[in-house]
């Protein structure tokens, strides 16, 4: 919860305007969420089996359904008060993919949306298949939870759900075969992020945190 604690403590005090637009970035240990809208179908073990497989079961307050969080992945959880920028909850989600797009991007990765849905994929030999997750708090204007980009994650632990509800397979930089590093990356978004949001970069990167907490 150790994110989760930090994050609201940040949302607070953007609310009283005493700081200013936040992007942190974590790594989480083996975690299922489920978000407002899951749907318990999706999730596809029940809580004894995850936790025998050292993975955690969490309910939060971020839109959208069941996904998976663990090592060998970006999350970024943005802290951004929308009335400084759009006030448009869609904009805000379209522009979060523009992101995670222009991002990889600065790999040689074509990603892109798929109609109908929110996300980021990217074409393999099987087909289309999701790299970055998307789901989002937004309380008074101000942004909490955001996106899990799949950099080496070990895909094997999407069997115990159905991500997103979604019936696309899911992979990673590494499983496309791109070695770009965490460090690489999380530059590229934080360059992404500041374009798209029109913020300046060196205001995210002061407040960049990473943890093994959840």
């Amino acid at each position: 919860m150790e994110a989760f604690v930090l994050q609201q403590q940040l949302v607070d005090r953007r609310k009283r305007g005493e700081i200013p637009d936040q992007l942190l970035f974590v790594e989480h240990p083996p975690v299922v969420t489920m978000g407002r809208n899951a749907h318990a179908e999706n999730l596809l073990a029940d809580p004894e089996l995850l936790d025998r497989a050292g993975i955690e079961l969490c309910h939060c307050d971020r839109g959208g359904d069941v996904t998976y969080h663990g090592p060998g992945q970006i999350v970024g959880y943005p802290i951004l008060d929308l009335r400084e920028w759009k006030r448009d909850v869609t904009a805000y989600l379209r522009g979060i993919e523009d992101v995670l797009i222009g991002a990889l991007s600065e790999f040689d990765i074509q990603a892109r949306r798929l109609e109908g849905v929110t996300g980021v994929w990217v074409s393999t030999p099987g087909g289309l298949a999701k790299i970055a997750a998307i789901g989002v708090h937004i309380s008074r204007w101000v942004t909490s939870h955001g996106f899990a980009l799949n950099v080496d994650t070990d895909l094997t632990y999407f069997r115990y759900i159905v991500p997103c509800g979604l019936t696309q397979p899911v992979t990673s930089l590494r499983a496309i075969g791109c070695g770009a590093q965490r460090e690489e990356v999380i530059g590229a978004l934080s360059r992404n992020f500041a374009h798209v949001f029109e913020r300046d970069a060196r205001v995210f990167n002061q407040e960049i945190m990473e943890t093994t907490g959840s």
